[in-house]
Parts: C-alpha cells; structure tokens; sequence
C-alpha cells in the first residue's frame, strides 16, 4: 500500500475500542494504573491510555508483553488478531489485506515506494511524511504501525511464494535521505535472502516495459483461484475477472523476463548501497 493515502484515518473502530476496554479490565484486574502498566510493558503512560481509550493500534509488542504482564490468559493476543489490518490501513486496502493472509503466492510490482511488506520503519515514516496533507502523530503512527505488521506474512507458515519487481529509481530516489536509504537496503537484502522470496530490479534504462500501465499485485488463494489489487490516489480496484486477471498474469509474467534476474538484482543493490 501506497503511504499517505489513508484519508479516512485515523479511526477508531468497535472493535478497537473493545480491545481497549479488555485490558482496561485485566489492568484493574491486576491492581495497576497506567503509569504502572506502562513502565511494565516499556511503553509511555499516553500510549498505554490511548490503546485503552480505542484510540491507537496496538503495536505487536505492546499485546505480547501486556498479555505476560497482565496475565490475561491469551484473551489479548485473540482479539488482537481483529485488529491488525483495520486501523492505519486505508479502508479499499483493507479487503485485499484479509486476503493476504491465507494466499499462497503473492506477486507485487511497484514504481512508486517500495513495497509495505520489505519497508523499514524510517522509510515508511519518511514516505508517510511525504504526501500532502501532513498527517498528525497519531496518524503517523498508525499507518507505519499498520505497515509493519503486514510483514509478518514474510514469515507465515505454511510460507507464502513471494515474487517483487522494483523500479531501480525507487533506491535511486533515497526518500528519506542517505541513511534511511542505507538502512533500506540493508534490510531489503535480509528479507529477500529466503528461499520462498524472489526479488527482482527493474533497471533504470528499459526499452520495453509491460508495467508502464502502473503497479499491480497478484496472489493466489489456498484454491488456486487468482486474484489481482490496483491502487490509485485515492482509491483501490479488487479484480477478479478470469479475462482481466490473465492480462495482469501475462504482463507481470512479461515484466519478470524483463527485469535483471534475482541475483542480479542482489548485486546492484549491494553496488548501490557501496556508492551511497
């Protein structure tokens, strides 16, 4: 997902605040106040207040450490999981988030940010940052918080088949400058090391490229069914159609021929992080 196009956000769902109010309970349970709790589970006491109040997504280690401190017997960590994909995530991503999670291959192109599932926490606040209007704090941290949680598909089991096509300038660009860059690359490397990721560069000078339509994401359920996801400014296109869907499959079949091979791509990566 492309940043800075959540513009419905931030919002506070039901079943956020219902997640909130749980460990309200468990927190008084436990004898403790917020403060208490915060310095516990090592979170500020307006972090804390502001889970409990519905405001906020609640950060992966938030909900392990309160579930430990708390004693909450998994409840957390159960409802949890109806609340990683909602807020931070704008709302016509959403459907194809769910998606995800039970694909079996996951195919991606992007010419415009590097994709969520290999960003680093400076890049998707730098990118985040990037696009008008300027989001609040709260906002902010849902959306890279959202962001971040989505890569734990990279290491689901069973494991899904990932393939990425990346436009060479999207490093070129260095959004949010020379060290964010180092330390996005660097991270691209370790999240592409895996036997079950492919990751491929889409080079600077091209001649022939099937992708000039826009980014396109591809996955394929436990069926076998394909399915496609477009995004634009400010909306996103679910697409199912058998005839469309082998359109998207031959060109980013195209694109994957066109693209320097896998372990090409490694090396100018490695070329461009030395240069920086």
């Amino acid at each position: 997902m492309a940043a800075g196009t959540c513009n419905d956000e931030p919002e506070s769902t039901d079943s956020l605040k219902s997640f909130g109010a749980v460990v309200k309970v468990f927190r008084e349970r436990a004898k403790l106040t917020q403060k208490q709790l915060a310095a516990l589970v090592q979170f500020s006491p307006g972090t804390v207040a502001s889970i409990e109040q519905g405001r906020r997504l609640p950060p992966p280690e938030f909900i392990d450490r309160a579930e430990k401190v708390l004693d909450a017997f998994g409840v957390l960590r159960a409802a949890a999981k109806h609340l990683a994909r909602q807020v931070g995530l704008a709302t016509w991503f959403r459907q194809w988030a769910d998606l995800e999670e039970q694909a079996i291959s996951l195919c991606t192109y992007e010419c415009r940010v590097i994709p969520g599932l290999l960003q680093t926490e400076a890049y998707a606040r730098a990118v985040t940052l990037s696009v008008p209007p300027p989001p609040d704090e709260e906002q902010i941290e849902q959306r890279v918080t959202a962001r971040l949680a989505r890569q734990q598909l990279l290491h689901r089991r069973p494991p899904i088949a990932f393939s990425f096509i990346v436009e060479q300038a999207l490093f070129e660009r260095q959004t949010g400058g020379r060290e964010t860059t180092e330390e996005l690359i660097d991270h691209v490397l370790s999240c592409i090391s895996p036997w079950n990721v492919e990751f491929q560069i889409m080079p600077l000078k091209q001649p022939n490229h099937a992708g000039l339509d826009g980014p396109m994401r591809l996955l394929e359920t436990p069926k076998n069914q394909w399915l496609a996801y477009s995004e634009g400014q400010q909306s996103g296109n679910l697409i199912t159609g058998p005839k469309d869907i082998s359109v998207l499959l031959q060109r980013y079949a195209k694109m994957r021929s066109q693209a320097l091979s896998p372990e090409e791509s490694v090396g100018l990566l490695k070329r461009m992080r030395g240069a920086l």
